[in-house]
């Protein structure tokens, strides 16, 4: 490199070597990063800096304002803001933009990379948070609580047993997400972050192993890890819903950093009755389950709790919280709780036309968001199967997501029940 270097001194001066040393710096910088997250721009700069290539990627977000309005992270973005940003910031917090800058759809368009990102970049991420969330910060603070003590419009014995609504039991499904402090969010980890951070939840568990209540094992799709799994077993797994999907076809992941390096670092961790699992390397580090078929939301609640408690202590260093925003995630829309409640539930005379259109428009005025038996964008159950879960993560406890899910399926089951056919 260094002959070369010089070969190009005596031919074309010393803006040549300057040039080829740019982009030496360039590809180090950028040598972990699949090309393909990378916006192309058209530049007529023959051999960019790290200004000019930044720049690229302001002049691209100034030109999606006008046609994207639903991208959160482009509308937020503030010129003035980032001018005042020092050159490293201004690379740290573009990268936290370039999954909205590539997929110009984007609803969020932004996902945070350190854990102390949405403190680094608060005038960006605080803004964000109220759209999304529809809050207002200067009014109203974060607050994390899984006591259903108080709240208004419960049972009185505090248990929500869905026997009471006159439903047989349902499949429950309780998670939250969690990311250990002492490393990067995925969408900032190397390939070595990944393994070491999978090498050390090994240890905790280990010691989940030897619990009672929590036991099972732990499989990995890492190559070389000593619990590896075959394609075959990770396929089963992901068709159980135990397992999560193939990342590396997300391209919002991919755009964001977060899928990369699959299937490096990834893994779940299976109690003995399946109840219980954790995710390894997905969006987040680890995201934490439960769930059950029964009638009582709060045994499953509980057994969340009790399981987060545990994982939380065996961490070294622990996990990633904030004063003001609450549990730290990667994607904002999650900020806060980290948690999903859901249930699956038969509403076959609301959606007798073959679609949840129905349903999404009784269950969005109560906070609630409908999906199919898949997820997101999947086909309901040919039975009328919906997955139901209150909407909100943040601005809201942990307690109070778990009581509007309750409140959800009553007021569910009493329209439901009010289309039936005249007998």
């Amino acid at each position: 490199a260094f002959r070369f270097q010089a070969m190009l001194a005596r031919l074309f001066g010393l803006s040549a070597v300057l040039s080829v040393a740019s982009c030496s710096l360039l590809r180090n910088a950028t040598e972990h990063v699949p090309f393909s997250v990378f916006p192309k721009f058209s530049s007529n700069i023959s051999s960019p800096t790290m200004a000019d290539s930044l720049q690229d990627k302001v002049v691209r977000i100034l030109e999606l304002k006008p046609g994207f309005p639903e991208n959160i992270a482009v509308q937020v973005f503030d010129e003035k803001y980032y001018d005042q940003l020092s050159l490293e910031k201004k690379k740290r917090f573009l990268k936290c933009l370039n999954s909205g800058i590539v997929n110009e759809n984007s609803i969020m368009g932004c996902y945070a990379n350190y854990p102390d990102d949405y403190e680094v970049f608060k005038p960006f991420f605080s803004r964000v948070l109220e759209i999304y969330h529809k809050v207002d910060l200067s009014k109203t603070k974060h607050v994390n609580s899984w006591s259903l003590k108080g709240i208004p419009g419960l049972p009185d014995d505090g248990v929500l047993d869905l026997t009471r609504l006159g439903l047989p039991p349902l499949s429950i499904r309780v998670r939250t997400g969690r990311n250990l402090k002492k490393f990067p969010l995925p969408g900032s980890m190397t390939k070595e972050d990944r393994v070491a951070m999978e090498v050390a939840m090994g240890k905790v568990f280990d010691k989940l192993i030897a619990m009672p209540d929590f036991g099972g094992r732990y499989v990995s799709i890492t190559p070389g890890h000593p619990n590896e799994i075959t394609p075959a077993e990770y396929d089963e797994l992901v068709k159980a819903h135990i397992m999560f999907k193939d990342m590396s076809v997300d391209k919002y992941l991919l755009a964001a950093g977060i899928a990369e390096h699959w299937p490096y670092g990834r893994g779940c961790y299976i109690s003995k009755d399946k109840g219980f699992i954790i995710w390894v390397g997905e969006e987040d580090h680890l995201r934490i389950m439960c769930m059950k078929k029964g009638s009582i939301l709060n045994e499953v609640f509980d057994r969340l709790k009790a399981a987060i408690d545990v994982v939380e202590a065996l961490i070294d260093g622990g996990c990633a919280y904030d004063d003001k925003f609450g549990v730290v995630t990667s994607c904002p829309t999650n900020i806060g709780t980290g948690m999903r409640a859901s249930v699956l539930i038969q509403l076959p005379n609301l959606t007798a036309d073959g679609t949840d259109k129905k349903v999404k428009a009784i269950a969005k005025p109560l906070g609630l968001s409908v999906r199919g038996l898949g997820g997101e964008h999947t086909p309901i159950g040919e039975d009328g199967t919906v997955d139901i879960s209150p909407s909100a993560r943040f601005c809201i406890s942990e307690a109070e997501i778990l009581t509007a899910l309750y409140k959800g399926i009553e007021l569910l089951k009493k329209e439901e029940e009010a289309v039936a056919p005249k007998k």
